[in-house]
């Protein structure tokens, strides 16, 4: 695809409008990188002048601070913020609301202030704009749709519509589970949990949550965070319903409905 590093720009003296920050999800989990892609194609499609820190990236230290280790954390913020520093970076996108919220809000009070934005919101902005029209690409006429509220996007930081605007643009009918907003449900990930097994009870939360899902008989549970990816689909293959039901990410459905 083409996609300059920070690096390859400073050297040829040229700085670009946005850093994408990929994420450790992005970079790494096969079923993330093809969101990374997806981001990859909006941003090249409206001409959005970006580029990746590629092996300069490393860990916001979102898990370490959620896990308790406020040592770890600050060490990896103040690596990540040295670097973002060293190519003046202003203006940042994330693929991950772990890493949006880490950056936008942890940072600055270590001396890292810089614009963030999540990929939900620059699809947004990109609709308003009338640069993303749901058109010249997969028709979802006739599809039932539920969006899953991330809860670093959602009640972290109050970004509920930005993902929806994303959806109601397309011609499918748009369901909301009983918990949504403000009143969501988590996906049992966040916090540090989705590197450790759960702990015992009668009912692991993702479960709980597909089961609300499924409840409303949709084709597609929508998300944008990798950890509620792999948590909802997940949730999906132990009901047996991955023929059926297709957890996607708004960049994903975004890219097919716009034919990029």
């Amino acid at each position: 695809m083409n996609i300059p590093t920070m690096a390859q720009m400073a050297a040829k003296g040229e700085t670009p409008d946005t850093l994408f920050w990929v994420g450790c999800a992005g970079s790494f989990d096969e079923r993330a990188q093809n969101i990374t892609r997806d981001i990859c194609k909006i941003l090249q499609h409206v001409g959005i002048n970006f580029a990746i820190l590629g092996t300069e990236e490393s860990c916001t230290g979102d898990p370490a601070k959620r896990a308790g280790n406020e040592f770890l954390f600050q060490m990896q913020a103040m690596t990540a913020i040295q670097v973002l520093d060293s190519y003046e970076i202003k203006k940042i996108v994330t693929g991950c609301p772990h890493c949006f919220n880490t950056i936008k809000n942890e940072y600055p009070n270590l001396g890292g202030n810089y614009e963030v934005i999540h990929h939900s919101q620059l699809i947004q902005q990109l609709i308003d704009e009338g640069k993303l029209k749901a058109e010249g690409g997969e028709s979802f006429k006739g599809k039932k749709i539920t969006f899953h509220d991330p809860c670093y996007l959602g009640r972290a930081n109050g970004v509920y519509e930005a993902p929806r605007k994303a959806l109601e643009i397309l011609d499918a009918e748009l369901v909301e589970m009983k918990r949504c907003k403000s009143n969501g449900l988590c996906c049992g990930a966040g916090g540090g949990q989705m590197f450790k097994e759960p702990e015992k009870g009668t009912k692991d939360i993702n479960i709980e949550r597909i089961d609300e899902a499924l409840a409303l008989q949709p084709n597609i549970v929508a998300s944008s965070c990798p950890f509620c990816m792999t948590m909802l689909s997940d949730g999906i293959k132990n009901f047996n319903k991955e023929e059926e039901v297709k957890v996607l990410d708004i960049a994903e459905i975004t890219v097919r409905a716009n034919g990029l």
